[in-house]
C-alpha cells in the first residue's frame, strides 16, 4: 500500500506584542496554505491533511494564542488579537496571499481575517464553521447569551484530567483518528497527561463570539470561499442555509458520515475538496 510522504516540519516562532506563537512550516512549492485549528485544539491535528497537501503547496500551521506550545496565558484573547496573529504569522513567514483554512473557531478567525484584510487572503476555506460562525444571524438584543461559553466550560470540566495514559485519552475522545488527534494535543506530566491550555482562557476566547454578529464580516469577504460541513455537526441546517443566502457566491459541500472534526476524520476527502477548489483559483 502506498503512503503519503510525511511532512518535514520546520519549527518557527513568531512573537507579536510579546505573545509567543509556535509555528510549523512544511515548506514546499505552490500556493501557501495556512491552517487554523479550533478552540482547545493544536497545530498537530492537521498532520494527516498536511501530508496530503505537501509537495503541491507550502503548508503552515500554528498553535494559536492560549493553545499548545504558544503563549499559555495571553493577556488578550479578543477576536482582533487572533486575527492580528494570523496577519503577523503570514508576514513573518513570507506567505504570499495564503489560502486560509480554518476549522470551527479557527474558521471564524479565518473569516474575520479575510474580511478585515482582503489584500492578504487569496481564498478562504471554512470547515464546520457556522454555529460558531456564529452568529451570522443577528444577536438578540439585551445581555449576551452565556450559553456557548458555559457549555464549553462544562465540556472541558468533564475531561478526566489527568488522563492516566494516551490510550485512555484516545478512548475518551471517541477513538479512531479523531481520538488520536485530540490525545496528541495533551502533554505528559508526572501524574499523567494534561491539556496544553488553560480552561478559563478557552472560555474567555469564545466569549466575544456570542456578543457580536459575524454577519457584517461575512458580507465583506470578497475572496473565493469554500464552506465544508459535516453530516452530523454542531450546525443546524437552517443556519447553514441562512449563511449561504447572505453570500451566494460561496461554495458549500456536506461530507456524509462525518462529525465536527471532519478534518481529522476524513482528511483524504477534505484534500480532494481542497484540491478541486484550489485548482479553480487559477
Amino acid at each position: 500500500m502506498s503512503r503519503e510522504p510525511v511532512v518535514e516540519w520546520s519549527e518557527r516562532v513568531v512573537v507579536r506584542d510579546g505573545v509567543r506563537l509556535a509555528c510549523r512550516d512544511g515548506g514546499g512549492p505552490g500556493t501557501a496554505v495556512l491552517l487554523l485549528h479550533g478552540l482547545a485544539g493544536h497545530a498537530g491535528e492537521w498532520d494527516a491533511l498536511a501530508e496530503r497537501l505537501s509537495g503541491r503547496h507550502r503548508v503552515v500551521a500554528f498553535d494559536q494564542r492560549g493553545h499548545g506550545a504558544s503563549e499559555r496565558h495571553p493577556g488578550d484573547v479578543s477576536r482582533a488579537a487572533f486575527v492580528a496573529d494570523v496577519v503577523a504569522v503570514a508576514a513573518r513567514l513570507g506567505l504570499d496571499r495564503p489560502v486560509l483554512v480554518g476549522q470551527s473557531l479557527g474558521g471564524h478567525t479565518a473569516l474575520l481575517t479575510a474580511a478585515a484584510h482582503p489584500a492578504l487572503v487569496r481564498a478562504l476555506v471554512l470547515i464546520g464553521v457556522a454555529g460558531c460562525a456564529l452568529v451570522l444571524v443577528e444577536a438578540a438584543p439585551g445581555d449576551p447569551d452565556p450559553g456557548a461559553p458555559r457549555a464549553v466550560g462544562a465540556w472541558l470540566d468533564s475531561w478526566p484530567v489527568p488522563f492516566p495514559s494516551r490510550a485512555a485519552a484516545v478512548s475518551f475522545f471517541g477513538g479512531g483518528p479523531v481520538g488520536e488527534g485530540w490525545a496528541a494535543g495533551l502533554e505528559r506530566h508526572e501524574d499523567g497527561r494534561r491539556p496544553r491550555f488553560d480552561r478559563d482562557v478557552m472560555v474567555a476566547a469564545l466569549a466575544e463570539t456570542v456578543r457580536r454578529s459575524s454577519r457584517p464580516a461575512w458580507r465583506r469577504v470578497g475572496c473565493p470561499t469554500l464552506a465544508v460541513f459535516a453530516r452530523s455537526s454542531l450546525i443546524p441546517g437552517p443556519d447553514i442555509d441562512a449563511m449561504l443566502a447572505r453570500r451566494p457566491p460561496a461554495m458549500a459541500v456536506s461530507v456524509p458520515g462525518t462529525g465536527h472534526d471532519l478534518h481529522m476524520e476524513r482528511p483524504g476527502v477534505l484534500d480532494e475538496l481542497l484540491e478541486g477548489f484550489l485548482a479553480g483559483l487559477g
